[in-house]
């Protein structure tokens, strides 16, 4: 199993700036991609950025992409999504999870860190 724990959320004001951390524990040795998803009241859950671990490949939601980078940090075993230009629809909560494969369900997950962006 893969353990997971979100860190860096809090509130900013429109503009600024969070970066947020997921480190990893367990068995990270089969992870396929790591992802950031948020999920806003009343909203679904939605995915912001991913990282394909193999190949570093990155992809980003339309609403990320230019203000949102994920990164990773092998050593470590933790991903980074930093955060610019935030917007008061950005705020929620900001999941991190983990898939063994392309066809795998993100079957772990953290606890959520909250982003709240006033305007």
């Amino acid at each position: 199993q893969v353990q997971l724990v979100e860190s860096g959320g809090g509130l900013v004001q429109a503009g600024g700036s969070l970066r947020l951390s997921c480190a990893a524990s367990g068995r990270t040795s089969n992870i396929y991609q790591m992802a950031w998803f948020r999920q806003a009241p009343g909203k679904e859950r939605e995915s912001v950025a991913l990282i394909t671990w193999s190949s570093d490949t990155t992809s980003y939601a339309d609403s990320a992409k230019g203000r949102f980078t994920i990164s990773r940090d092998n050593a470590q075993n933790r991903v980074h999504l930093q955060m610019s230009s935030l917007k008061p629809e950005d705020t929620a909560v900001y999941y991190c999870g983990v898939r063994s494969g392309p066809l795998a369900q993100y079957a772990y997950w953290g606890q959520g860190t909250q982003v709240t962006v006033s305007s």
